[in-house]
């Protein structure tokens, strides 16, 4: 039966016909504990997070880290720790973030004027513009470049751009798929089902993009020719231990740099898409986002990443697609590093506990009618006013997780989904194509994108000067 159709589906399936917010699957010699339920969730992030602050070893994670020499992937131990330091303290911090401020803010231009091309040729693919938007911030953060080939007249991706791309995509698709040999290790090297092959021709194409570019930028900063950094790749290379001595070493430079690219591209596009699709589906809605638009940010300058606190509806429609359209079914999982109980149940050392993001999102015991998108419900209704953030610490549902392994790019992630957005509102009126009847809100068989591609139409609702300033 699991083989039928994607595995989380099945345990979701299976959940659902037992009436269970939490069960245990095992497949070789691992437990599988996924859970669905926000208070089970919080016993293990909050009050037993240092017990779960581990990643299972996997053909795939093993392979995008280098041999886990990066922060995302690394089991518990001393290799995460350093990662995670370096992490917190020289590249997500406030100082860097708005060091970069301004990569940023032109990497939002572009996507204005870029969107602003395709709108003067006909209808327009938001998953394809979404997703290259994402791709350009976060090579700027890290490698100072939007293209890895030639520039395009028209501000959009090349050929290489499309290829990275479509790879760190394809990476993110089998990062934490079922894969057999992950379960019975005798296995592997067999490549029963492929996945070893597609791994290793995926990781291929995106460390060999980005491994030209830190080479001859290794080679700068060792010969004396670079002096200033300018990104995320700067900095990694020249932080210094306390001898003064390189504190990083070229391979997990490449496997950090990676890292970073993976986690940036795929949860604000996705969000966007979705939030997108949801709201031209529910025109009242859509029109409640741009009337907030118009009377923050108006119609006469661009919006700001200073305009973000002010945009309490948008950063709703975003949370509430975090909630119902979540990026991937499980959150990375964690592994238990000793026995404990969590809800009454005994949870054996080495178990692999995957929090449920549709679960979490989609309980009709937390959320009223819970697949209905319905940004208000994020809205104190006591205090309309109050801030609106893209962070759920009580993990009702995950956008950014928390504790030890959570995500701690909160604030680039809420720029990256909430500047995607809210361009894409302020700069055009959206609508179904001529030849569409409705949105089609289908979610993918295999995965929780959407189905198809979102396509729409588009006109331009702002001053033409507006475009390219």
């Amino acid at each position: 039966m699991m083989f039928n159709k994607p595995a989380f589906r099945w345990i979701h399936l299976m959940m659902e016909e037992m009436g269970t917010d939490i069960a245990c699957i095992k497949l070789g010699g691992v437990h599988i504990i996924p859970i669905s339920c926000p208070m089970i969730a919080r016993e293990v992030l909050k009050k037993q997070d240092a017990n779960f602050a581990s990643r299972p070893l996997t053909f795939a994670s093993k392979t995008f880290s280098a041999g886990y020499q990066n922060t995302v992937l690394s089991p518990n131990g001393d290799q995460w720790r350093k990662m995670r330091r370096i992490l917190t303290s020289e590249i997500i911090c406030p100082s860097r973030h708005k060091w970069l401020h301004d990569k940023r803010a032109e990497e939002a231009g572009n996507l204005t004027g870029y969107v602003y091309n395709l709108v003067s040729g006909g209808d327009v693919d938001v998953r394809h513009v979404a997703r290259h938007y994402c791709g350009n911030v976060i090579r700027r953060l890290v490698f100072n470049r939007r293209y890895f080939g030639e520039p395009q007249p028209d501000g959009g991706p090349g050929p290489l751009e499309v290829e990275h791309m479509d790879a760190v995509f394809t990476c993110l698709g089998l990062l934490y798929a079922f894969c057999v040999s992950d379960y019975l290790p005798w296995l592997l090297g067999l490549d029963l089902d492929g996945h070893e092959k597609m791994v290793k021709e995926a990781n291929k194409r995106v460390s060999g993009l980005h491994d030209e570019v830190i080479d001859e930028r290794w080679r700068q900063w060792k010969s004396g020719e670079r002096q200033e950094p300018e990104d995320f790749l700067d900095v990694l290379i020249t932080l210094k231990d306390t001898h003064a001595k390189p504190l990083l070493t070229i391979e997990e430079v490449k496997a950090q740099s990676q890292d970073m690219t993976f986690a940036a591209v795929d949860n604000p596009s996705n969000a966007v898409e979705w939030a997108l699709a949801e709201t031209v589906s529910s025109p009242e809605l859509l029109q409640k986002a741009v009337e907030e638009m118009d009377r923050v940010v108006g119609r006469d300058r661009l919006m700001q990443e200073s305009d973000i606190p002010q945009l309490n509806y948008l950063k709703a429609c975003i949370r509430e697609a975090f909630r119902l359209h979540p990026v991937a079914a499980f959150n990375l999982p964690h592994i238990a590093l000793g026995d404990t109980t969590i809800a009454g149940y005994h949870i054996p050392r080495g178990s692999h506990v995957i929090l449920s993001r549709i679960g979490l999102g989609r309980n009709p015991r937390i959320w009223d009618d819970p697949l209905r998108f319905d940004p208000d419900r994020h809205v104190l209704l006591s205090d309309p006013k109050a801030q609106v953030t893209l962070t759920e610490n009580d993990l009702r549902f995950i956008s950014f997780s928390t504790g030890r392994r959570g995500c701690i790019a909160a604030s680039l992630g809420t720029a990256m989904s909430m500047m995607l957005f809210g361009r894409l509102l302020q700069g055009f009126t959206w609508s179904k194509p001529a030849s569409m009847a409705v949105v089609d809100l289908r979610e993918s068989r295999n995965g929780t994108f959407m189905a198809e591609p979102l396509v729409l139409h588009a006109e331009h609702r702002l001053p033409a000067h507006l475009y390219s300033s």
